[in-house]
């Protein structure tokens, strides 16, 4: 049977590799659609784990975790892209595997990710590839000099595999990243804003997009999401054209959250791709007639996919560890606060603990509401430094 005529059905059973929030929000999408849900996760009380039906402890390249997935699941989707290369192999040879691993092998790989983006024709930021050390000022003066972001080839989210060059003193940070190997060198762009487009197609070629979201970053790390994004419409049109023709490109199956950067002449470039629900589309939920989280089980169970429309606008914002305090002194007071929260344990500082949706208000009321709180107001810790 083709990936195109293939139906999963409630009852059946969908395996998650990966334990996280994005997984648990997948698993809540899929079990209000009647489901069943297993999880690979090396944790005992994953955040996903704890609304499965059949948590798997194990790490993601234990094969012998990777066959009972395979043995409970009807199909399998993923959570997040550096999923063990063998594992995979194994897994859609064995396993109903939708996604496949093609856009896993291209997005686990800046170089490969951004040679699928230019073979779309669509621009990437401009970079260079770097080897070693020996050759990185070269390639820093080919860039137009400092400053410039060197990054690793694989791994790295949240501001984590990469480095900001603004000098030479910087060049001693630059040779730790490229210890770990082959890195990009991307030539630093002044942009007036990020947004991003998340994307959800089938394997009949049907596809949807939900609004262009803008994302504001703190220290590497989302910090809030605006929707509708502070944008002209022809920047919204144009950027909802890239990310579809990049999806119809790589033969998507599945979601994908297309990151740009909008430039003050409104010049969009490609930043990076992420198979997979995305935390710029966790507005969806509160906002819209279908979460990224649903139309993602709807795609690879081959379901028709449901309307994207914003139903008002949102803001989104993170709750990082360091905030989990001071929300949980704040939780009985607001009335239009849709609030998330991920079942993890320890409230570390910059770890994701969860997010809150504001609706039903203006935008700038939103946002005004989000600055004046003291969740997210900035505070000094023992050491002196300010969160």
């Amino acid at each position: 049977m083709s990936l195109s005529e293939k139906v999963i059905l409630p009852g059946q059973t969908i395996g998650i590799i990966g334990g996280g929030e994005l997984g648990r929000m997948m698993a809540l999408a899929a079990r209000a659609m009647g489901f069943r849900i297993a999880v690979l996760d090396p944790q005992p009380d994953s955040p996903c784990g704890q609304v499965a039906d059949y948590p798997i402890i194990g790490d993601y390249n234990d094969l012998d975790a990777i066959r009972q997935l395979a043995d409970f699941s009807d199909v399998i989707t993923y959570e997040f892209e550096n999923i063990d290369a063998k594992a995979l192999q194994w897994l859609c040879e064995n396993a109903y595997v939708p996604q496949g691993k093609d856009i896993l092998e291209i997005t686990q790989d800046r170089i490969k990710e951004k040679a699928a983006i230019q073979q779309a024709g669509l621009e990437v930021v401009p970079f260079e590839i770097v080897e070693n050390g020996e050759n990185l000022i070269g390639k820093i003066q080919a860039l137009g000099g400092y400053p410039a972001v060197l990054k690793t080839t694989r791994g790295g989210y949240d501001g984590k595999g990469q480095s900001v060059l603004k000098s030479d003193e910087d060049l001693a940070a630059a040779s730790k990243l490229l210890s770990q190997g082959q890195c990009v060198l991307e030539k630093w762009l002044s942009f007036e804003k990020e947004i991003s487009v998340i994307v959800t197609r089938k394997a009949n070629g049907e596809i949807s997009v939900f609004p262009a979201a803008e994302n504001i970053h703190k220290e590497n790390i989302l910090f809030k999401t605006i929707v509708p994004a502070l944008i002209s419409d022809s920047i919204e049109e144009e950027a909802v054209r890239m990310a579809c023709g990049l999806a119809d490109t790589i033969n998507l199956i599945g979601t994908v959250a297309v990151e740009m950067f909008v430039t003050d002449t409104g010049k969009i470039f490609i930043n990076e791709l992420a198979p997979r629900p995305h935390n710029s589309g966790h507005y969806t939920i509160d906002a819209c007639a279908t979460s990224q989280f649903e139309q993602h089980i709807r795609a690879i169970c081959n379901w028709t996919l449901g309307g994207t429309e914003l139903l008002q606008p949102a803001v989104m914002v993170n709750v990082l560890g360091e905030h989990m305090e001071m929300l949980i002194e704040e939780l009985p007071t607001p009335s239009d606060w849709k609030i998330h929260l991920y079942g993890k344990g320890e409230a570390r500082t910059k770890r994701k603990m969860g997010h809150i949706t504001i609706v039903g208000k203006s935008v700038e009321n939103a946002l005004n509401e989000i600055d004046e709180s003291p969740v997210w107001a900035e505070r000094k810790t023992a050491a002196g430094k300010v969160n």
